[in-house]
This record gives C-alpha cells, structure tokens and sequence, in this order.
C-alpha cells in the first residue's frame, strides 16, 4: 500500500524497538539526574510508575529498590516503546528524506502528545507518576529527552544517500 509520503516500513516493529529503547534511556537519565538535583535521590523519579502495581502511596518512595525502581522502569521503558511504535507509524515511512529538523519537529510533536495523553487523559493511578518527585522544569526535560532519543535513533539508522 503506498501513500503519498512513501510505503509503510516492513522494519516498524524493529524501529520501534530502537526508537522507544532510546527514548526510554536518554529520559530515564534525565529523570534520574533531574530527580537527584530535586530530591537526593537519582531513583525517585524512576519509582513514579510503580504506582501502577503498588498503589499511588507507593511511588512517593525515594530509595532505589526492585519494588519501587526496577519495576517503575520497566513500565517507563513498555511506554517507551509503545510511544516509539506511535512515532514510527505516524512519521518514519520508508523512502521519505526528512531533514534533521524535521526529524526533530516530529519527535518533540510525539514526546508533546505523550505527556498530553500521560497526564491529561491518562487515569491517576496509571500517570508515570514523576511529578511526585519532579518540578515543572524536570519533567519538561524528561520528556524533550525522550524527544532527543526519537530522534537521535532515527538520524542515526539513515541511510547516506
């Protein structure tokens, strides 16, 4: 099927993979540097999503514990990917030349849609649950390096012409 902006990608689920891995890890470093300079604790900010198994009182925890920090992450990291699935669908068709900016534009456009469905449409109890531990400031930032790893990923898998 082709559309005017080129195939679908055979290679989406792959991308994805990639593309949300990235994005996954440049945020949760965000989130861990961020909530270290806000908090003490590097980890605070990674429980936020442990809510989702363990009740919302549960993600004020600052330590780092599998409980809190291990699964916090994993559930950030599914979202990633899921985010980054979003991404490649909505804008990585094959034999479409984006310019870096555009590449940008694109995945600041997702990482925006992200924390408005995460923290506006989302239930409570299933909102990454950052800002517990997170000023205004930080979560920004958290979310334009998820935006930074969409796109650094995706400039990177290119191909030369």
């Amino acid at each position: 099927m082709r559309s005017s902006t080129g195939s679908r990608n055979p290679n989406a689920l792959k991308d994805a993979l990639v593309s949300g891995s990235g994005a996954s890890v440049l945020s949760a470093v965000a989130l861990s540097v961020c909530s270290r300079l806000q908090e003490g604790s590097a980890a605070g900010a990674l429980n936020g999503p442990s809510q989702w198994l363990w009740g919302e009182h549960e993600a004020y925890t600052r330590r780092a514990t599998l409980r809190h920090t291990l699964v916090g992450y994993v559930i950030h990291h599914a979202s990633s990917l899921l985010w980054g699935a979003f991404y490649e669908r909505c804008f990585c068709r094959r034999g479409r030349r984006r310019s870096p900016a555009r590449i940008a534009a694109e995945a600041g456009l997702t990482a925006a849609i992200a924390y408005g469905v995460d923290y506006h449409l989302t239930p409570k109890r299933f909102r990454p649950g950052f800002k517990k531990h997170l000023g205004p400031g930080a979560i920004f930032a958290a979310y334009a390096a998820f935006a930074a790893g969409l796109a650094v990923v995706t400039v990177c898998r290119r191909k030369p012409l």
